[in-house]
């Protein structure tokens, strides 16, 4: 298995949600990693004062 692949994104290093969660914080990465024998897109956020999470770049949209 490769290690994970950095990829653009139009929010990188903007303020976002994760609309599951509901936190905000700062995207600072998206990468592509290989799981289960598929790719999934992997959003990295930064919470202000917090811990890096991530979550499915298909739930992250701009925070207000």
């Amino acid at each position: 298995m490769s290690p994970a692949e950095h990829e653009p994104h139009p929010l990188l290093h903007t303020r976002v949600r994760d609309i599951p969660s509901r936190t905000e914080g700062e995207l600072v990465a998206v990468t592509r990693e290989h799981h289960r024998g598929g790719i999934r897109r992997i959003a990295h956020i930064r919470p202000a004062g917090g811990i890096e999470f991530a979550t499915s770049a298909d739930n992250i949209e701009p925070a207000p």
